[in-house]
C-alpha cells in the first residue's frame, strides 16, 4: 500500500495515467461564480484535481477557473460524469460533447457513468470505451456501482473494467464488500461525502483521535509552531480515506475549508485509530441517494 505523503501524490489508473489522491468536489456549488471561485482557491493552494458532472450544472465555472488559474491544462485532472437520462449511444456522445464545450476542454481526464440507474448501462459503457479510443477521455469509470453492478458490467464487457468506482464512503457506512471487490479487480475506490456533510464531526471517537493527534504533534515539533499541527475531525475523516488508499474529493466553497481539507499529509492514523474507527460503521449512515442498492438492469 502506498503511503500518501503530499497533495501531489497520485495513484495509477488501470487504463491511463495517474489520479491525484485528493481533489475538490463541486456538487451543489452554485454556477455563475461560486464554483469558479472555489476552484480558483483550490488550484491556488495546490489542488490539481477537480470533480464535476453534467448533473451539477457548473462545468462552465470549472473550465473558467482552469483557464484563469494559468496552470497548464495537463497538470490538472478533470473528472465529469454522464447523467442517467443521457444513457445510450447517441445521448452519451452528445453529453460528453456538451460537457467538453462547457468546460472549454479538448478532453477530460476521467469520465464516469454517474450511476447504474437509467437503463442502457452496457450500451453507455461501450460508448464510453469508444470515446476513450477517440482521445476525448483519458480514463473511464463508474460511480455508485455495487458489486453486482460491477459484476454485470464485467460479464458484458470483460476487456474493459472500470478504472474508478466513486461512491459515498466514510467510516459510518459499511461498504467493505464493494471496497474489497474493487481492490481485487484493480479499480480505484473514490470517496465522496467523506466528511459526512458535517453531520458527524462531533462524534466522540473522531474528536478523541483529533485531540490525540494534536497532543502527539505538539510534542513532536518545536513549540513555536506547534499550533499549526492541530487537527480536526474533518481532517481525520479525510486521512482515513487516504490511509486506506482511497481517492477522496471533499467539497467546500470556503477558502479556509479548502485549505484545511488538504492539510492532511503531515500525519497518519495509527492502526489503533483505524481499528476504533472501524466500529463506527454500525450506524449505516447514508447521507444521500443510494444507487448501490438498486438492481442490475443492463
Amino acid at each position: 500500500m502506498a503511503i500518501l505523503r503530499a497533495l501531489t501524490s497520485r495513484l495509477p489508473l488501470r487504463d491511463s495515467g495517474h489520479i491525484p489522491v485528493l481533489g475538490l468536489g463541486v456538487y451543489l456549488a452554485e454556477a455563475d461564480g461560486e464554483t469558479e471561485q472555489a476552484c480558483l482557491w483550490a488550484l491556488k493552494h495546490g489542488y490539481r484535481h477537480i470533480d464535476t458532472a453534467q448533473f451539477y450544472r457548473n462545468e462552465k465555472d470549472v473550465g473558467n477557473a482552469i483557464r484563469k488559474s494559468g496552470i497548464p491544462r495537463e497538470e490538472i485532472f478533470v473528472t465529469t460524469k454522464v447523467w442517467n437520462s443521457s444513457h445510450g449511444k447517441e445521448n452519451t456522445v452528445k453529453a460528453l460533447n456538451d460537457s467538453l464545450k462547457l468546460l472549454g476542454l479538448e478532453y477530460v481526464d476521467l469520465y464516469l457513468m454517474h450511476s447504474p440507474l437509467g437503463g442502457k448501462v452496457v450500451e453507455t459503457w461501450e460508448t464510453m470505451v469508444q470515446l476513450q479510443k477517440q482521445g476525448l477521455v483519458k480514463s473511464i469509470g463508474v460511480s455508485n456501482f455495487n458489486v453486482h453492478h460491477l459484476e454485470g458490467l464485467k460479464k458484458a464487457c470483460p476487456d474493459h473494467i472500470p478504472s474508478v468506482n466513486q461512491f459515498e464512503l466514510h467510516p459510518f457506512l459499511d461498504r467493505e464488500d464493494v471496497i474489497s471487490y474493487c481492490q481485487r479487480e484493480g479499480i480505484i475506490v473514490e470517496s465522496y461525502s467523506p466528511i459526512t456533510k458535517g453531520k458527524k464531526l462531533g462524534d466522540p471517537t473522531l474528536v478523541k483521535i483529533a485531540k490525540k493527534l494534536g497532543f502527539l504533534m505538539k510534542h513532536s515539533f518545536n513549540a513555536c509552531v506547534c499550533h499549526r499541527y492541530n487537527k480536526t475531525a474533518a481532517q481525520v475523516l479525510i486521512r482515513w480515506c487516504l490511509d486506506r488508499n482511497f481517492v477522496v474529493i471533499p467539497k467546500s466553497v470556503r477558502e479556509q475549508r479548502i485549505v484545511e481539507n488538504a492539510d492532511v499529509f503531515d500525519f497518519q492514523l495509527s492502526p489503533e485509530d483505524l481499528q476504533s474507527m472501524s466500529g463506527l460503521k454500525s450506524e449505516e449512515l447514508v447521507l444521500g441517494w443510494n444507487p448501490l442498492a438498486s438492481p442490475w438492469e443492463p
